[in-house]
């Protein structure tokens, strides 16, 4: 494709002299400067004047004769003013980068500390800053913000990043050996309220696993409506640990807050019947080597792998330090949710629950009558 070069002054001091002195004609001028007629003459037509009479009354030097209508013959084109026109329109035409306006910086900084990933960041702000387009940002420009300023040794941001990784890389997936789970009911039989997300009180569980000399894991469950993140240290992968944990984590939850949950294939699911039977839930299961069946679920993980990377150990870690962490997981808002946080997401549920006149703990009972007021309250 041929590259194209803007006039330069010495070549409009011609086209003025050609034109107007000379007379030629675009064509033949287009060949004396060696450019295309269709230049010459969007050259002529961005820059030629006329001379004005609207401030006639200020010249009074001027012959009366002149008071009316044009003064002279015009149009006019002058090298030099349209060297200075063409001068500032590549002013304007220079696109402003995005990340400059201090502001901006600041608010993308403070939000890159408290754990939110780009897309995140880009949705509040168009939540936060309605009105101000210099508020406004992309996740892809915030992405390349952040590799930018540690290719040119301004400061490494990339820890700050979902997955801490030094480039942006496609996902890879991994095989592994399926374990027979006893009265495994398939997730192709969970009901279609559950897979559009319409429904409260689905879950989706799983474990995250230590790096410590301990066997110390991480219950995770994630309310699939809402996103909610519960988490919780267990001693080990063990069915029995883990169906203890799962009974009481559900058991302190209201019923309409606990309809079912769906796992992967693991072997700490397997006494999944004792849960189903102390909190009357039903399970479900993933196909294998199908996380993004569970895909809420396998998102949280991440943001937990954020403070606590693969390979951490977990025997030091207490259980006030990992509701920290949930804290802060469940504090931050979601595109999907119209950038509401889970937490904000899952009060709502649990005061439409109340008012509608179940128990839930940490929430008053209310009458079914529409309420206006909402209860600043979390869950116990």
């Amino acid at each position: 494709m041929p590259s194209y070069n803007h006039l330069t002054a010495s070549e409009r001091v011609l086209i003025d002299r050609l034109r107007f002195r000379e007379h030629r004609s675009i064509r033949q001028i287009a060949a004396v400067i060696g450019r295309s007629p269709s230049t010459v003459s969007r050259e002529l037509r961005r820059n030629l004047w006329n001379p004005s009479n609207e401030n006639e009354s200020y010249r009074p030097y001027r012959p009366a004769r002149l008071k009316t209508g044009s003064w002279t013959g015009g149009p006019y084109y002058c090298a030099l003013t349209a060297q200075r026109l063409a001068g500032k329109r590549r002013e304007r035409c220079v696109r402003r980068r995005r990340m400059s306006c201090d502001q901006l910086v600041a608010w993308v900084m403070d939000a890159l500390r408290r754990g939110w990933s780009p897309a995140t960041m880009a949705g509040r702000l168009r939540l936060e800053f309605p009105d101000d387009p210099l508020m406004r940002v992309s996740h892809e420009t915030l992405y390349a913000w952040v590799y930018r300023q540690a290719s040119d040794g301004t400061r490494d941001l990339r820890a700050y990043l979902p997955r801490g990784h030094r480039r942006r890389r496609a996902r890879k997936g991994r095989r592994g050996r399926r374990i027979p789970i006893p009265a495994r009911v398939s997730i192709h039989e969970r009901p279609a309220a559950v897979q559009s997300r319409r429904e409260f009180g689905h879950w989706e569980s799983d474990t995250v696993i230590g790096g410590g000399v301990t066997r110390r894991c991480i219950n995770t469950q994630v309310e699939r409506k809402t996103r909610f993140l519960i988490a919780t240290l267990v001693d080990s992968k063990e069915a029995a640990v883990t169906a203890a944990a799962e009974a009481r984590v559900f058991g302190a939850l209201p019923p309409a807050a606990r309809i079912s949950r769906t796992w992967d294939n693991g072997s700490e699911s397997a006494l999944h019947l004792l849960v189903d039977e102390s909190t009357g839930m039903l399970t479900y299961y993933a196909d294998p080597y199908s996380s993004y069946q569970r895909g809420s679920n396998e998102n949280r993980n991440g943001m937990i792998r954020r403070y606590l990377p693969k390979g951490t150990s977990l025997d030091d870690l207490a259980q006030d330090e990992l509701d920290e962490i949930t804290r802060r997981i469940n504090g931050t808002p979601l595109k999907v949710l119209g950038w509401l946080t889970p937490a904000e997401a899952w009060d709502e549920q649990m005061e439409r629950l109340a008012a509608q006149g179940a128990p839930v703990p940490g929430y008053p009972v209310q009458s079914t009558t529409t309420h206006n007021t909402r209860q600043c309250c979390t869950p116990n």
